[in-house]
């Protein structure tokens, strides 16, 4: 019998389905990797917006963390939206607790509608507690400028905070550029690994239906972690699953509509066919 992978997310629920453990449990189940949650936080939304934050007691999520290490210890995981400070204290003792390694942190900071999804209190200790825990980090450009206290307006900016990112003890920083203005016509995702730079650049799909893509390519990076692979490679291979999940889109609700989580297996299927 072949072994089961295992991947953990902690994270925020989306009553709307896009994103949050929702998003990363659809991905991990997607890429063959069974999933487990820590939910921190449930939220009231969809595709127009999030109506209601309703942040979990941090000692919840540690039971929670601690009930699935006690028993399933998961290959990789992934952190999400954490909200608060004391939320993260909790997270990080349990994750220093099991001396799990392959942690991949998505700083998740505001909803795609402008809602706070991180207190600004607890930015510092997302930085001084968590990052120094993660093997990957995976900020957009807001989140990467509110974590490095620095603005990014191009290449070499992007570089910069990479590096900066990576002195505050993460080994592996991805800075997505789903939010950069400079080439309409791709997105360049920019991995560094403390010694030198690489490049995951694809076509930018021009839709509205985005909702979900930060939590995804986390999840997809961790899938690929518990699976066996190293960072560059697990980084590779979710840059190859949100393309297929944003360029074949599902066009649900009258807002910003999910990524299609099937679309990447799909496109698999079908070329094992010809």
């Amino acid at each position: 019998m072949n072994r089961v992978h295992k991947a953990l997310t902690v994270a925020g629920s989306d009553s709307g389905g896009g994103a949050g453990i929702q998003a990363d449990l659809k991905t991990f189940q997607e890429l063959g990797v069974y999933g487990m949650s820590a939910v921190t936080a449930v939220t009231v939304q969809n595709t127009l917006g999030v109506q209601g934050v309703h942040p979990v007691p941090p000692e919840t999520v540690a039971a929670q963390i601690a009930s699935v290490g006690e028993d399933l210890q998961p290959d990789a995981l992934k952190t999400g939206m954490l909200f608060s400070a004391a939320i993260i204290e909790a997270v990080a003792g349990q994750i220093s607790r099991f001396g799990w390694t392959k942690l991949v942190v998505d700083p998740v900071m505001i909803a795609k509608g402008g809602a706070e999804l991180l207190l600004e209190e607890a930015v510092h200790a997302l930085r001084t507690r968590l990052l120094p825990l993660a093997l990957v980090v995976t900020p957009n450009l807001p989140e990467a400028e509110k974590l490095t206290g620095m603005t990014i307006a191009g290449s070499a900016d992007k570089r910069e905070a990479a590096k900066r990112l990576h002195a505050m003890g993460t080994a592996y920083v991805v800075i997505k550029g789903g939010h950069e203005a400079a080439d309409p016509g791709r997105s360049v995702d920019l991995l560094y690994d403390g010694s030198g730079f690489t490049e995951f650049a694809g076509p930018r799909v021009q839709t509205r239906h985005t909702h979900g893509t930060g939590c995804t390519f986390s999840a997809a990076v961790t899938a690929g972690l518990a699976a066996g692979l190293e960072a560059a490679e697990a980084v590779s291979w979710a840059r190859a699953f949100i393309q297929a999940a944003l360029e074949d889109g599902l066009g649900l609700g009258n807002g910003h509509g999910p990524t299609n989580h099937w679309a990447y297996g799909r496109r698999q299927e079908q070329a094992a066919r010809t």
